[in-house]
């Protein structure tokens, strides 16, 4: 009674307490149960809850100064810019028995992401108990939000979506100069000039425009001529006009480089994104209602926040804290705790002119978008070549609200993503320490996303089937832990130039091992330094299209064993008592380029002969399966052991711990050899 007593009055002082302009009006479209009412654990029955924040901020304050172009968007009445963005919420319907806690889910291209990590399920619209999956989210406790942040999501597919003003200057849209890159791996002959279920920045002149092709980004490129191509969709075989579209008469070349370069106009004040992610978590933390007296529903429930994203959505977790958007307009913190995955050491495109939200570098692609760039790490570093100085929790430090932040990464992200640029110096020659709020770990063998199925199209190699998804569980409780009681988390994973477990690509494929099915591939992504022009870093804004290219930074790869799987790390019980090679990269099949070409986000897995005869009929250099376990019971006693360790290092959850055993008993490497 006395606890229920202290939040009504709570909720009270709230009432009288000012409204602040940040998310001025809260529009409830739908309150309806979760899941059909069904009661997880015991916290009891969810509820979601739909509608759009409309939001306002005020240019002339410091919170806001670094969105670009901010002043160039139109005022209201009283001298704030507005937007409005979809917001999406599950909660338990009786919050005193929840867990106190907001989960907040960077959205990656307008999609929900963290029931599928969490949960192993969910799905863009979730309603029902099979959205739910294993429930995990939901028997914690946590309040579960979305909202949009990126304006260049198309709609459709239950996006979340985000209304953001345009840049004008003397009454008109700001116009400038862009270039798309385009390549394909399967024959087409349109391609949208921005992929991603992404809306493109129009051409406004075709016959201004320019248009490249090459190989490879650092080939010499070749005009294609004008007469060879034009702006619109191939549909019923006609060309349907569409200067969002690029159509070649003879097609694309899979695995080639198409650079446009055109002027537009329209710039979406982007970095108003960033801001919504701030107002709107701070909003449903903090506030208790908004000026129509349309109540929060979670407040006074919330005492902590914790943002988690994957990949695109990790990257921009990484640059709300670089950039000061961790603190709401009243320098108040908005995530405790920050869970960034499968990010590498990247940031983006979140907050420029004419933002590209979607692009990424990659090995063979989007190599002249600045994903990577100084500073990585996360105490203060100097690149030799610039002799600039800084870090990536510089602006955190500065205000003094310093988030808990876990890095996890993947194989993937060191071949595809720069990730080594996180914990080394900018030429790879020595290791950089993590910052005392800051753990990093690293899962051995694992690719980008998580996937089931050995098919892979369009690859040279078997996709990845390594679930990574167990750690993502236990770091999540091991955060909440760290925040709300300040019980460390387990030291770091990662691999290290120190103890020889992060090499150089020679030295990697030197200790990969060989068989006639398979090679270890001989590129890598090496970021570029890139040269946008001066107002760039201070502004924003871009005068070198396509930008001048510096010299690479130079990235490192975890090394491996006489198996091919990673040494470092966390070594799930499949790499830790293998069946088979994982890694964090695959090849395309992309012959016409002549180099190999790496999948953006792709693994492999390479798995091991059954038998010895098999073995040296394919002149593989990795024991067989029977000459490392002879018998089910030999394999299964260094499973358990395995996870038994996991558990007890608090890598993994006990739900999962005995799912891993349940499924490596299910393993019939045996039976197919009587």
């Amino acid at each position: 009674m006395k606890a229920r007593s202290t939040l009504f009055i709570l909720s009270l002082l709230s009432f009288l307490s000012p409204v602040e302009a940040r998310v001025v009006r809260l529009e409830i479209e739908q309150r309806e149960s979760f899941a059909g009412g069904h009661e997880f654990g015991t916290v009891g029955a969810y509820e979601r809850i739909t509608g759009k924040a409309f939001c306002e901020v005020d240019v002339g304050i410091t919170a806001n100064e670094q969105i670009v172009d901010l002043k160039l968007a139109p005022r209201n009445a009283v001298g704030m810019v507005e937007f409005s963005t979809d917001f999406f919420l599950l909660k338990p319907v009786e919050m005193d028995r929840g867990n106190k806690r907001l989960l907040y889910d960077v959205n990656n291209r307008g999609n929900k992401l963290m029931l599928g990590a969490f949960n192993n399920a969910g799905g863009n619209d979730p309603q029902t108990v099979e959205d739910a999956g294993n429930a995990f989210l939901m028997e914690q406790g946590y309040s579960l939000l979305w909202c949009g942040w990126n304006g260049d999501v198309l709609p459709g597919g239950g996006r979340m979506q985000i209304s953001l003003p345009i840049a004008m200057e003397n009454g008109e849209p700001v116009k400038g100069k862009v270039f798309a890159e385009i390549c394909v791996h399967t024959p087409t002959y349109h391609q949208p000039l921005y992929w991603g279920n992404s809306d493109p920045y129009p051409v406004l002149n075709p016959d201004s425009a320019r248009l490249t092709v090459r190989p490879y980004r650092e080939a010499e490129a070749n005009d294609v001529a004008r007469t060879e191509w034009d702006l619109g969709r191939w549909e019923n075989e006609k060309l349907i006009r569409d200067n969002t579209f690029l159509y070649l008469n003879n097609g694309f070349q899979p695995g080639f480089i198409y650079d446009l370069l055109y002027e537009t106009e329209g710039s979406r004040i982007t970095g108003l994104g960033l801001a919504a992610i701030r107002d709107v978590v701070s909003f449903f933390r903090y506030r208790g209602f908004d000026v129509e007296r349309t109540v929060n529903p979670l407040h006074p429930y919330i005492e902590y926040a914790y943002g988690f994203g994957i990949s695109q959505s990790s990257r921009v977790l990484n640059q709300i804290v670089h950039e000061g958007f961790n603190n709401d307009e009243d320098q108040r913190v908005v995530f405790d705790g920050i869970l960034s995955h499968v990010g590498g050491s990247g940031r983006g495109m979140f907050n420029v002119r004419f933002a590209q939200t979607t692009r990424h570098g990659s090995q063979h692609e989007d190599l002249l978008f600045p994903s990577e760039r100084l500073p990585f790490t996360t105490v203060e570093q100097t690149d030799p070549v610039t002799s600039s100085i800084g870090s990536l929790l510089d602006e955190a430090k500065r205000i003094g609200q310093m988030p808990k932040i876990m890095f996890t990464n993947t194989s993937t992200e060191y071949w595809c993503r720069g990730a080594s640029l996180l914990h080394t110096d900018v030429t790879g020659k020595v290791d950089v320490p993590l910052a005392a709020n800051v753990r990093l770990y690293f899962i051995a063998g694992a690719q980008h996303g998580n996937s089931s199925s050995l098919e892979k199209p369009g690859f040279l190699q078997p996709g990845n089937v390594l679930d990574h998804r167990p750690i993502l569980r236990a770091m999540l409780v091991h955060l909440d832990r760290w925040v709300s009681e300040g019980i460390a988390p387990p030291e770091s994973r990662y691999p290290r130039i120190a103890d020889g477990t992060l090499v150089d690509l020679e030295t990697y494929r030197q200790s990969f091992p060989s068989s006639d099915l398979f090679r270890a591939p001989e590129v890598m992504y090496q970021p570029y330094r890139l040269n946008f022009g001066s107002r760039w870093e201070s502004e924003g804004i871009a005068d070198v299209i396509p930008p001048e290219i510096g010299r690479p930074f130079h990235t490192l790869v975890p090394d491996v064993d006489d198996d091919g799987n990673e040494i470092a790390g966390i070594r799930l019980p499949d790499v830790a008592v293998p069946w088979g090679t994982f890694t964090g990269w695959n090849r395309r099949i992309t012959s016409q380029i002549g180099r190999d070409v790496l999948g953006r986000w792709e693994g492999s897995t390479l798995p091991f002969p059954l038998t010895p005869e098999q073995r040296e009929k394919e002149h593989d250099t990795r024991f067989s399966i029977l000459e490392r376990y002879p018998e089910q019971p030999d394999y299964m006693s260094k499973i358990n052991s395995t996870v038994q360790a996991l558990e007890d290092e608090g890598m993994i959850l006990p739900m999962d711990a005995e799912s891993m055993r349940e499924q490596a008993g299910k393993r019939k490497f045996w039976d197919a050899n009587r």
